[in-house]
């Protein structure tokens, strides 16, 4: 540890070890020049970073040494290069206590079969030691490789379980958060994003159009002083650009006449009505995203908030029916027609069935996650008879039940005696450690950015850049 700089901060100083200089105490986290003076050698910044990643590697493999069950979350991916990126994430659980990580990378400059996939897979479980008999779930992005029924990854791993044993059965989900934006696509809406794609980019592509749009937004007093860009892997994106642009449309209008840029769609009530329609329905999908994406979600969760956002479609179906805007803001203020809000209940009803299709593979574990999720008020009929027994003697004990309402699931399961109640907390295991979304921890809100692999050889060249140029 010689050779390492060492912080250590507390409320009143810090401790710095320099390369040649032993150890500085700084008082003052003014002296700025002080810590300046850590300077590294370019080498041994990546040899540190090289070793703090080694270091995360044995904490992973004492980690996942313990774990009870464990599912696995894939994505496969070009990057810049073209390369093929296969991401693996693990989620395990010992006891109660659950571990979410990063497992590996891998880069595949070959072919990306179903079977070269399964090498990679199989190659990563051995790596960290995982067992076969312990993998819950697997989830994926859909991508035919990796769901194919016959030679598919997928397959591929049911088979391998099979062969270890026979009646275990893997439940393979689809990311729960790409399934809601994939549902889009049949409200038929291209002709208004189309236009409000062009409008904005017309105000935003060059640098004089933006800084006049931004002093009209002033003149106006608007709250708003710009309009953003909508990027297709930007889930939130469109929602927020629609609405943004619907608010600024007579401002938009005003600016677009002033530069000589027709723009007939804004003077369309047919359009105009689309629009308002579009702009509902987003926000609508966007905080349902959003509420997808909070931290510490389980799979029982983020299921009652799709099947909360379906009865929500029908509801608004047969209100639209009705000629009822209530909850429709936007929409009301264009007064559609009859035949419009016809044509609307029609596409939301398609909607509601889209989202049927595509979570089917959810409602094949509704029923145990009923009864992991509500274990008092489950039926015993529709629990796996491994546990109906174990159930009566739980909703008979009124203790438990008053426990189970101050506290979290994880908690309340761990509570529950191994000698009363194993099958219980085996299914909570198994239930509770379902990988169904993205790793929130790589995901940036602020920008509506998700994790993207870019490169492999980063450790290789921290610490190498000696110069940054910038016109900025």
């Amino acid at each position: 540890m010689d050779d390492y700089a060492v912080f250590f901060k507390t409320e009143k100083f810090v401790l710095v070890q320099t390369q040649g200089h032993g150890l500085i105490m700084v008082t003052d986290f003014n002296q700025s020049q002080i810590l300046e003076e850590t300077m590294l050698m370019l080498r041994t910044v990546t040899r540190r970073i090289e070793d703090i990643a080694g270091n995360l590697e044995l904490q992973l493999d004492r980690e996942v040494a313990s774990f009870d069950f464990f599912s696995l979350a894939l994505d496969e991916s070009c990057d810049i290069r073209d390369t093929a990126q296969l991401l693996i994430f693990v989620r395990g659980i010992t006891d109660f206590k659950i571990t979410e990580e990063l497992a590996v990378m891998r880069s595949m400059k070959g072919t990306t079969t179903g079977s070269d996939l399964f090498m990679e897979v199989n190659a990563c479980m051995d790596t960290l030691g995982l067992k076969w008999d312990r993998l819950a779930g697997v989830t994926v992005d859909g991508c035919p490789n990796l769901t194919g029924k016959n030679v598919g990854l997928l397959k591929r791993m049911q088979d391998k379980v099979t062969e270890i044993d026979a009646d275990q059965k893997l439940i393979f989900l689809h990311c729960i958060i790409h399934q809601h934006v994939l549902c889009r696509s049949v409200l038929k809406i291209d002709h208004v994003i189309d236009v409000v794609a062009k409008t904005v980019n017309f105000i935003r592509a060059r640098a004089l159009n933006q800084r006049q749009f931004g002093s009209l937004l002033e003149e106006h007093e608007t709250e708003q002083r710009n309009i953003g860009y909508h990027i297709a892997v930007r889930w939130l994106s469109l929602g927020k650009v629609l609405k943004r642009v619907w608010d600024l449309k007579a401002e938009i209008r005003e600016f677009c006449e002033t530069k000589g840029k027709d723009i007939p769609e804004l003077s369309d009530e047919d359009w105009m009505a689309d629009f308002a329609f579009a702009v509902d329905v987003t926000a609508l999908m966007n905080d349902l995203n959003t509420k997808l994406q909070g931290k510490g979600l389980f799979v029982h969760e983020m299921h009652s908030l799709v099947k909360a956002f379906m009865r929500k479609i029908q509801f608004l179906s047969s209100q639209l029916e009705s000629n009822t805007l209530t909850h429709m803001q936007t929409l009301k203020e264009v007064t559609p027609s009859a035949d419009h809000l016809r044509r609307y209940s029609s596409m939301l009803g398609a909607l509601h069935g889209e989202f049927s299709r595509r979570f089917a593979d959810l409602r094949k574990i509704e029923d145990e996650m009923h009864m992991i999720s509500s274990p008092f008020t489950c039926s015993l009929d529709n629990a796996p008879s491994d546990v109906q027994l174990e159930l009566i003697d739980l909703q008979s004990d009124a203790v438990l039940a008053e426990h189970v309402k101050s506290g979290s699931l994880l908690d309340f399961y761990s509570s529950l005696k191994e000698e009363n109640f194993p099958n219980m907390r085996r299914h909570a295991q198994k239930m509770l450690v379902y990988f169904i979304h993205q790793d929130m921890e790589l995901y940036d809100e602020e920008v509506d950015t998700h994790l993207q692999c870019r490169a492999l050889n980063i450790t290789e060249h921290l610490g190498q850049t000696q110069y940054i140029l910038s016109d900025k």
